[in-house]
């Protein structure tokens, strides 16, 4: 998945779109991610002793993680991100439109070395 915790993320398609905000969960397994203020729901409570008052919650839903972009930080546009491997062999996103970096991903990858038959 190439968006992480803590994106910016502008949405693209639905009721908020055209929204900047930042990204709270990400849903691997159901391709989905929670975004700040975005897809807000009302959940009504009941009272209980946790909720002494009841009443309406209001909560984020969870978004589709092909409704939004990342955008870069350094031009501020929402983008696609890429991936690429540095000279120092580590695994890192990328801007599409200005080859910023956006972090790193993973370790550097272990060369693989040939073993002698014998």
């Amino acid at each position: 998945m190439r968006v992480k915790k803590g994106d910016t993320v502008e949405v693209q398609i639905g009721d908020n779109r055209g929204t900047r905000a930042k990204v709270l969960v990400v849903n691997a397994q159901a391709n989905t991610i929670v975004v700040e203020g975005v897809n807000r729901v009302y959940k009504h409570v009941r009272r209980s002793r946790r909720n002494p008052q009841g009443g309406r919650l209001s909560m984020e839903m969870p978004v589709p993680v092909a409704n939004v972009m990342v955008v870069c930080p350094k031009c501020s546009q929402a983008t696609r991100v890429g991936m690429r491997v540095t000279s120092a062999g580590t695994k890192e996103r990328f801007c599409k439109k200005c080859s910023a970096s956006l972090g790193q991903i993973g370790p550097a990858a272990r060369m693989k070395t040939a073993s002698p038959k014998g």
